[in-house]
């Protein structure tokens, strides 16, 4: 797989050990330039720097992606520097561990914000370029907890945001096909990262990981490695589609 001369635009890529950072310097290492975006613009930075340091262009770009003028503004300061956008990974996402009774609107409103409606804006934002380009992959960043309701880590309002982002990439799959875009989901399990308020201690990381076949936490790293091919040339004959990264943890 090769990604020279394309330009991809990851969100929520600034965190340090967040899946954000493996996507986009997964996509570098093999000859993307990048649109960094985070809503932590220091994260972002860092992140650029690293990937300048493969010796690739990156730019870091702050974005609330539940505000449809950071998103515009996101894209279009994408075409300014690089001309094109032939990659989006929406990956921007956040939890809450919290039951329905004890939720509140708010909750629900903010958690669905970022995961779901974040994923709507961002995609419909690049739709024209790539619409124009002929060229497209769209990767968005779903979670087991979408297919096997919960009882990961997140509450039913993650669970439902995650789900509809689902529904969402097949429904948009459909729209742009002919158009030469491609657009499908990675569904990640339990993943060794700070997501879910810290990364865990080793020993909690064994807890978590009993009831998992592969008795461990995933890596970024195994879950950039799966965007990577659904974002590259050679996936051109697979949209619509959602790939299991959970070690065994839930299957289809």
């Amino acid at each position: 797989m090769s990604f020279e001369q394309r330009v991809a635009v990851v969100t929520g890529a600034g965190s340090p050990r967040g899946i954000g950072r493996s996507i986009a310097l997964a996509l570098a290492e093999k000859g993307a330039d990048v649109v960094v975006a985070d809503l932590d613009l220091a994260g972002a930075e860092t992140v650029a720097g690293e990937i300048r340091a493969l010796k690739r262009n990156a730019m870091a770009v702050r974005v609330d992606v539940t505000r449809q003028e950071h998103v515009a503004e996101m894209v279009r300061k994408g075409i300014e520097r690089f001309g094109r956008i032939d990659i989006l990974v929406n990956n921007a996402g956040i939890t809450q561990p919290i039951r329905v009774m004890d939720m509140t609107e708010a909750d629900w409103d903010r958690i669905v914000a970022v995961n779901l409606k974040g994923t709507f804006l961002c995609s419909k934002a690049v739709l024209p370029v790539m619409i124009k380009q002929g060229y497209g992959r769209i990767v968005n960043m779903s979670s087991v907890s979408a297919k096997r309701g919960g009882g990961v880590f997140g509450g039913a309002h993650y669970s439902a945001a995650k789900a509809g982002i689902l529904g969402f990439a097949k429904a948009l799959a459909r729209e742009v096909a002919a158009h030469g875009i491609t657009v499908n989901s990675v569904a990640p399990g339990l993943i060794a990262t700070d997501i879910r308020g810290g990364l865990e201690s080793p020993e909690r990381q064994k807890e978590m990981s009993r009831d998992i076949p592969v008795q461990r936490l995933g890596t970024p790293e195994e879950v950039a490695a799966a965007v990577a091919f659904l974002a590259s040339e050679e996936a051109a004959y697979i949209t619509g589609e959602e790939i299991d990264i959970n070690g065994g943890s839930h299957m289809d």
